[in-house]
């Protein structure tokens, strides 16, 4: 049984990694210029300070001793940006490729292996709790692999393209 004070320490962590990422798509703007790519970290900028609302609401219960009345998904409806499972998604991956300097392609590693790593771990977090903590974690591991797949997509795309680029000029 997982105590209301581990669901705190999960649910600080969890919040912790939220607000590092942010910051890291935040700083990673002004690396991109313009285009695609600043296009999609806006987007996911957006998604993570909803990921970061939510995780305080439910640290706020926490707080107060209510780990019974913790948000789920039906309390918690976030905006809803389709961006990163959009239908037009290659055509998106396509026009970051086109325009994305290098820098971009190290920063859009970063990405899938932050957005990985908190999609992991509140994964891990969920088999390890019960109730509406597990539906939160789960929710939030959903949210996060909806971007790593982005990510990774754009990642594989681009390896692909590199493979068969002429090579010496």
């Amino acid at each position: 049984m997982t105590t209301n004070q581990n669901l705190i320490k999960i649910f600080e962590y969890a919040l912790n990694q939220e607000e590092t990422g942010k910051s890291f798509f935040e700083t990673s703007l002004q690396r991109m210029g313009w285009g695609a790519a600043v296009t999609a970290f806006k987007h996911l900028i957006r998604e993570e300070e909803q990921h970061i609302r939510f995780i305080r609401n439910i640290l706020e219960r926490l707080k107060l001793g209510d780990a019974a009345q913790l948000p789920s998904g039906k309390d918690f409806e976030p905006e809803k940006t389709d961006f990163f499972d959009m239908p037009g998604k290659g055509d998106a991956i396509q026009q970051m490729m086109y325009e994305s300097m290098v820098p971009d392609v190290t920063v859009f590693s970063i990405a899938w292996l932050i957005e990985k790593d908190l999609s992991e771990y509140y994964e891990r977090m969920a088999k390890k709790t019960k109730g509406q903590a597990k539906e939160a974690l789960t929710m939030l591991a959903e949210w996060e692999k909806s971007h790593e797949r982005f990510f990774r997509e754009y990642r594989e795309k681009l390896t692909e393209i590199y493979a068969k680029m002429p090579w010496g000029g």
